[in-house]
């Protein structure tokens, strides 16, 4: 009897081991202190005032993955590590990390109770009830760590969401959620005539404001302010918190306050239009599965959402990152 490959279970058996791996090695500073400079195990315990030995395992783990390199019993950085594991490197995703690391890794420890209830699993990990950022900001530090993990990841994939299309017959983008901006600060970037509102919450605005000289900070609610006015909304990893009920009350606020010919620029992970794949968009539908009360879609159902709230030419890009973008006009 020939029995099938049995690889890819015995890797999804030991996946969360990598994952842990790395995200430890971060919090506990391993890549901070190695990018001062290469060190071996017992001097960096003794700095660090961790178990030599445990500390070893640890490093030559993280060498194994391909984050550190060893040689004669020294440690170093990997430009990988160098770039996105060091709180200061130039595009670090230290924050995402701990934000993986301290809500989500537990929340999908009860990923079998949200497929049975079809319901987030805040209160179940953390008892906290509200909405979904009531849990997302439920300490100062939590916001901090969720907020600094969303710049991060932005800073990865706005460039390539304004470039997706040509917008530069826009001139006003109002970035809904936009937290820090990246979004804005991207088309802004790419498109000189072009000026920016970020519009997101009052304790959001207060932390994630970014000083630009063609964006400003606007505090509001986008299902129940007033929206700024422009001739392009953007929204970057909104859309896929919400369910469909909502996400049809917020286009149809932004379809009647957008002039004719304005538009909507969407980025989020598209997937397939049988909705199987790509892997990291499946993830993330099932991540707010246990996080929120929305999911992941195709461009298909998207389609279906803009064009139900008036939406025309509503097209799709994959971009090659993490993000994809879609943009739809009103006629």
């Amino acid at each position: 009897m020939n029995l099938p490959d049995p690889a890819v279970v015995l890797d999804l058996i030991e996946a969360f081991r990598r994952s842990k791996t790395m995200f430890t090695a971060v919090r506990l500073g391993v890549f901070d202190r190695l990018r001062k400079g290469p060190a071996g195990t017992s001097q960096m315990a003794i700095e660090m005032s961790i178990n030599a030995g445990a500390l070893e395992r640890l490093l030559d783990g993280c060498a194994a993955l391909g984050l550190l390199s060893k040689e004669g019993g020294v440690y170093r950085n990997q430009p990988v590590a160098e770039h996105y594991l060091c709180a200061d490197g130039p595009h670090t995703l230290r924050g995402y990390i701990v934000y993986s690391d301290d809500a989500l890794y537990p929340m999908w420890n009860h990923l079998e109770d949200a497929v049975r209830e079809g319901k987030p699993r805040w209160k179940h990990t953390f008892g906290i009830e509200g909405d979904i950022f009531s849990g997302f900001f439920r300490s100062e530090a939590a916001m901090r760590d969720f907020l600094h993990g969303m710049h991060e990841f932005g800073m990865l994939t706005s460039p390539a969401v304004a470039t997706a299309f040509d917008l530069s017959r826009f001139r006003r983008i109002v970035d809904l959620g936009g937290a820090t901006g990246h979004l804005a600060m991207a088309a802004c970037e790419r498109y000189p005539e072009m000026r920016g509102v970020v519009f997101d919450l009052q304790r959001v605005v207060r932390m994630a404001a970014t000083p630009h000289e063609r964006v400003e900070f606007l505090a509001g609610d986008f299902f129940e302010d007033e929206l700024p006015s422009g001739d392009l909304y953007a929204m970057g990893r909104i859309l896929h918190d919400w369910c469909e009920e909502k996400i049809q009350r917020l286009l149809a606020r932004i379809f009647a306050k957008l002039p004719a010919g304005g538009a909507v620029l969407i980025a989020e992970m598209l997937l397939e239009d049988d909705g199987v794949g790509p892997v990291p968009a499946n993830m993330q539908s099932l991540n707010m599965l246990v996080v929120a009360e929305g999911r992941e879609r195709s461009l298909p159902e998207y389609r279906r959402l803009l064009e139900g709230a008036g939406f025309a030419h509503v097209e799709g890009k994959r971009t090659g990152l993490t993000l994809d973008a879609v943009l739809a006009v009103k006629g």
